[in-house]
């Protein structure tokens, strides 16, 4: 999963991981707030606390994106009881320099249409598309890969650059 991160960028040090964390999350809007507080704890557990805001506002959106536009029609959040069984998973990875949330769900579809990555003056105010608009400005960049192997969907993951 990760070596599509590491394209286009600077060399990862693999002795300069220093932590890793990832959690399941259930396909209802109620995940969006379990994903902030897990944001929260790692980032604390990492001395992370100062980058909370910009990283919690993108994790909100990558998953809140998830939920809204890659699950199955079956599976869409919209009140009442959900199966538990088309979830997305949030993972948080940190290096020396870079910390990278990465949301992996079961859609092989491009995250946001037709607004990623390109954007356009007549649809940067659709509603649709605005999520991923502020992950661009939050972050230092985003992108995203379909799975491959026994894996299915696709991973959208946002890069934060840390101080040394």
């Amino acid at each position: 999963m990760l070596e599509p991160l590491r394209q286009g960028l600077p060399p990862v040090d693999p002795t300069a991981v220093s932590g890793s964390a990832s959690c399941a999350l259930p396909a209802r809007f109620e995940a969006v707030r379990g994903a902030r507080s897990f944001t929260r704890s790692t980032l604390s557990q990492w001395d992370l606390d100062d980058r909370f805001d910009d990283v919690a506002l993108v994790v909100s959106e990558l998953v809140t994106n998830a939920l809204r536009h890659a699950l199955p029609d079956d599976a869409r959040p919209c009140g009442g009881e959900q199966p538990e069984s088309a979830a997305v998973r949030l993972h948080l990875m940190r290096w020396s320099t870079r910390l990278v949330c990465a949301v992996r769900d079961p859609s092989e579809d491009r995250p946001g249409g037709s607004f990623a990555p390109e954007r356009t003056d007549e649809n940067c105010d659709l509603e649709s598309g605005r999520g991923l608009f502020l992950v661009d400005s939050y972050s230092d960049s985003w992108g995203w890969h379909p799975l491959a192997g026994r894996l299915t969907g696709k991973v959208v993951w946002a890069l934060f650059l840390l101080q040394d």
